[in-house]
C-alpha cells in the first residue's frame, strides 16, 4: 500500500492567529530561554516537550529579515527565517548544556539546509544564543562534536545571536499532540520521538 507523507512545508493551513502574549511563563526567577532550529519545528517541539525541566516550547521563526512573517512566507525560503523552537526551562531542573545535548540528538547537524525530505534554508540546523554564555557553550560543544568523529561529514550547525523570535500561528503549537494521526506525524515525527525518548529516558518528565 502506498503511503503519502505530507512534509512540513506542504501544510497549507489558513489559520493566521498568533499565540497570545499571555501564554508566556512569568514570575519564576529560575526560568531561562533557549532557541534552536533543527528542521521542521513540529519535530523538535515534540521531542523537547518531554524533557523534565522544560516548562514551555513555542514554535516560531528566527533569523530572517522580514518582521512578523507568515508560515507561507517562511516556506518560500526567501525571508531568511528558520523554523525554530523557543524553550522556556527551569534551570534548577535542566541545564543549557543538557538542552544542547538534546538539540544535537534531535536532528542530523551535518545536513545543510534540510532535514530528510524537508528542504530549504528554513530547515537549517541553527542555535540562536541569548547571551555570551550560551554562545561559548554552543561553540564549545559543536567543536567537541566535530572532533568526536561521530559523523562522517562536517557539522554545519549555524550559531548566531538571537535578534528576533516570532511565534508561529496557533495551529503549529503542540502540533504532534494535536495531530498525531496525520501522516507526517505518524511516519516522520513518531520514529524520531521514540528514538529521542530512548536516548533521554532518564531525563524525561514522569
Amino acid at each position: 500500500m502506498a503511503v503519502t507523507v505530507i512534509a512540513c512545508a506542504q501544510n497549507n493551513h489558513s489559520n493566521k492567529d498568533k499565540v497570545p502574549d499571555d501564554m508566556e511563563v512569568t514570575n519564576n526567577n529560575n526560568l531561562a530561554k533557549a532557541t534552536f532550529g533543527g528542521g521542521c519545528f513540529w519535530c523538535t517541539e515534540a521531542q523537547f516537550q518531554y524533557l523534565d525541566g522544560v516548562v514551555k516550547v513555542a514554535s516560531g521563526y528566527s533569523g530572517g529579515s522580514v518582521a512578523n512573517p507568515s508560515y507561507e512566507a517562511v516556506c518560500t525560503g526567501t525571508t531568511g527565517h528558520a523554523e525554530v523552537i523557543q524553550v522556556t526551562y527551569d534551570t534548577t531542573k535542566i541545564t543549557y548544556d543538557e538542552l544542547l545535548e538534546a538539540f544535537w540528538q534531535s536532528h542530523d547537524p551535518t545536513q545543510l539546509n534540510r532535514q530528510g525530505n524537508d528542504i530549504g534554508t528554513q530547515y537549517r540546523s541553527v542555535i540562536f544564543y541569548h547571551d555570551e554564555e550560551q554562545h561559548k557553550k554552543a561553540e564549545y560543544y559543536k567543536q567537541k562534536l566535530q572532533e568526536s568523529g561521530v559523523y562522517d561529514h562536517p557539522v554545519v550547525t549555524e550559531i548566531s545571536p538571537l535578534k528576533n523570535f516570532y511565534v508561529a500561528e496557533n495551529y503549529h503549537q503542540d502540533y504532534y499532540n494535536q495531530n498525531g494521526s496525520q501522516s507526517y506525524c505518524y511516519y516522520v515525527i513518531r520514529p524520531k520521538l521514540e528514538k529521542f525518548k530512548k536516548v533521554f529516558k532518564d531525563k524525561l518528565k514522569h
